[in-house]
């Protein structure tokens, strides 16, 4: 009896413990000040006495602790039965109580935290407190903030639709008031909406890039609200691009100013670095002139590197970087300028006609024909540009031509311009020397051959100078005779120094009067010839008076021929008025009959040396004059000096020369003619006494003098 009288006060205290009244609700709740929240709760199971189907059902919350007989609950289901007044509309008793409990909290407020019971009553029977299942109520601080869902990025101009979402847990809650602020919402799309989420439609533009757009959710309590803010990314073109350089490979860069130039030195290392602002990320590259040197990935850095380790001279030039999206492009570009020393210094060699002849470098022969013109061009790389400027033998020359100084021009080549000319190119970071040697070439120049009696044969000696040296050859008759060699009736030495060639031919046999005899100069550059014309007689004693007056009388004619015939010109020309003819010297007396002079005048031997100097054609035949040597060369080593020779045999030479008239125009033809007479000399090589004896000279002992 006493078990179940235990069990009955037990269940009486508590539904849990009593089978029939069961409720399912959780032990706590967590909502933020000022949302929405529902209180699941379950009504599994209660006893069905005292009331029938048609009996109603109330339920109560109460907030713990309070007397459920005097207290007012916080929400309830039964009509006219008065709540709390904190809670007045803001507790909701959800469900019929015939499964659902559950209780809805609208705008929850800090004072709300407490714990909650349900009370169930129906009929006479069921009416029953669930404190052993209550819950309770935790508020905390309102985090939770709308979600914005908006493009990453935005094209300026194009229609965009953003939203605004406040996540409800539970349908039953009543939605919040949502509102959209900042630069790109216009006044008239900004009004406030009161749904479960909010679209919000705007075109942004250019200027909206950066600016920040709101969404607030707003609750039914005045002041409780939370909102979400957003930074707009509106697309743009490239901008703001700025190139920094670096000269050393440690040191930080610097912004480059506004100068389009860069100079550094050759060797030198340089970093230059591009950076843009763009939307969305810009490709970067570099590019020299039109050849693009290296490039970025379109979704890589925002800058571009561009490393030269050691510049180079080939390296000058604009370099450019570009940055270019969808949007636009934007670039920049600066001149690097390579500064370096003079180098590759170099001559062009040309004639006067601008042939280019050879690029010459230092310490270099160069050979050239006398008598042509060179124009020397000195060249040379550098940064600033160099200064040119030609010396000799440590003196600066003028320069040819002013506006160009490294230009030196030599009309006309002499053997005087023989040496060394150096070129130097100097700038502030250095300079370059380049030195050029000068040879003169030119075909030979005989001086006149000697010719003398000696030991009862004829010996002659030749000189003849040239660069390159000579060779000296004898023409007797038909053969040529060279080198060094002899026989029985002749014999030939030669010999050279420098560019002197010698040559002496000594004959003992053979001499007749058709007998010819030159001697022969040649180089690669041009040959001369100088004839000896020998006129032998019978040997016979000539006294010396006598020869020396018949020279004179030989003499005297030949200087009168070219005086008459300007005469006779100028008469031609001047017609009306003539000119008095010059006093023309005595004719000799008239030879006896059946006398001739050649008869009247017999020696033993007279040998007429007659030298005609014939230059072969080439550039120098125009300046070279009679005179076969010049004063600044000296004579050959070997040839004979003025004192030796007048220790030979022969007592003397004669050697005249003609005055003639003054040269006018009209004599210009004569006058050229006249320059290839050389010169005259009569060799009389010894005392001959006079001999009578006429018939036994009935040969001739020269037939003709040929005047060249």
């Amino acid at each position: 009896m006493l078990l179940p009288l235990l069990l009955a006060v037990l269940w009486g205290g508590s539904g849990a413990l009593y089978p029939k009244f069961q409720l399912q609700v959780p032990k706590s709740v967590s909502v933020q000040e000022g949302l929405c929240v529902v209180v699941s709760c379950s009504l599994i199971t209660y006893p069905q006495r005292g009331w029938t189907h048609a009996t109603p059902a109330h339920g109560y919350w109460f907030r713990n602790p309070a007397n459920t007989d005097t207290d007012p609950p916080v929400a309830t289901n039964k009509p006219g039965q008065k709540v709390q007044k904190d809670t007045q509309g803001r507790f909701q008793l959800l469900g019929n109580l015939s499964q659902s409990c559950s209780l809805l909290i609208r705008d929850v407020q800090m004072e709300d935290a407490a714990s909650y019971f349900f009370r169930l009553e129906r009929g006479s029977y069921v009416q029953y407190n669930f404190k052993e299942n209550m819950f309770y109520l935790e508020v905390t601080d309102l985090t939770q903030k709308p979600e914005v869902y908006i493009p990453e990025t935005l094209e300026p101009g194009h229609q965009v639709t953003l939203i605004c979402v406040f996540n409800w847990i539970f349908e039953e809650c009543p939605a919040p008031t949502f509102s959209w602020t900042g630069a790109a919402v216009s006044s008239h799309g900004a009004g406030p909406r009161t749904s479960y989420f909010s679209v919000l439609t705007l075109t942004p533009r250019p200027q909206d890039h950066g600016t920040e757009l709101t969404c607030r959710v707003d609750f039914s309590r005045k002041g409780v609200s939370t909102e979400k803010t957003v930074r707009l990314s509106v697309a743009y073109a490239p901008r703001d691009l700025v190139v920094s350089t670096s000269r050393a490979n440690v040191s930080a860069l610097e912004p480059w100013g506004n100068s389009p130039h860069l100079a550094v030195q050759k060797g030198q290392f340089l970093r230059l670095l591009c950076a843009a602002d763009s939307l969305p990320l810009a490709t970067l590259s570099w590019a020299l002139e039109d050849r693009v040197l290296s490039w970025s990935h379109p979704s890589g850095s925002r800058t571009l590197e561009l490393v030269l380790p050691g510049v180079k001279a080939e390296d000058a030039g604009r370099y450019t970087c570009q940055a270019e999206n969808r949007l636009g492009a934007q670039s920049r570009s600066l001149d690097l300028s390579v500064q370096y020393a003079p180098e590759n210094l170099r001559v062009v060699v040309s004639q006067a006609n601008r042939t280019v002849l050879e690029n010459f470098g230092n310490d270099t022969s160069l050979v050239v024909l006398e008598g042509q013109s060179l124009r020397l061009l000195c060249v040379t790389h550098s940064n600033p540009p160099a200064r040119l400027s030609w010396a000799r033998g440590g003196q600066t020359l003028s320069p040819s031509q002013p506006s160009d100084p490294g230009v030196l021009e030599l009309p006309q080549i002499q053997t005087e311009h023989e040496g060394e000319f150096t070129c130097q190119a100097q700038n502030p970071l250095g300079s370059q020397y380049l030195s050029l040697s000068l040879s003169v070439v030119y075909p030979p120049q005989l001086l006149e051959p000697s010719c003398s009696w000696e030991d009862g044969g004829l010996h002659c000696s030749c000189s003849s100078r040239a660069q390159p040296a000579p060779s000296l050859r004898w023409r007797l008759g038909e053969g040529l005779l060279e080198g060094t060699l002899s026989n029985a009736s002749f014999k030939v030495t030669s010999s050279s120094a420098g560019p002197w060639a010698n040559s002496s031919l000594s004959l003992s046999e053979g001499l007749s009067s058709g007998l010819s005899l030159s001697c022969e100069a040649q180089n690669v550059h041009g040959a001369q010839s100088a004839r000896v014309l020998l006129l032998p007689g019978e040997k016979k004693l000539i006294s010396n008076g006598v020869f020396v007056a018949i020279g004179l009388m030989t003499l005297l004619f030949l200087c009168l021929i070219p005086i008459a015939v300007k005469t006779l010109r100028k008469k031609r020309i001047q017609a009306e008025v003539p000119a008095p003819a010059p006093d023309a010297p005595a004719a000799p007396a008239a030879p006896a009959p059946g006398e001739t002079l050649r008869s009247r005048l017999s020696r033993r031997s007279t040998i007429l040396d007659y030298i005609n100097v014939i230059p072969k054609p080439g550039l120098l035949a125009q300046k070279r004059k009679a005179n076969p040597s010049s004063p600044s060369r000296p004579p050959p080593p070997d040839a004979h000096p003025p004192e030796s020779r007048h220790k030979q045999k022969e007592p003397y030479y004669v050697s005249y020369s003609c005055p003639g008239p003054k040269a006018s125009t009209q004599d210009a033809e004569y006058e050229n003619n006249q320059e290839e007479l050389h010169y005259a000399v009569l060799n009389f090589p010894g005392h001959r006494p006079w001999e009578t004896q006429g018939s036994k000279d009935a040969h001739s002992d020269y037939a003709e003098i040929q005047l060249h």
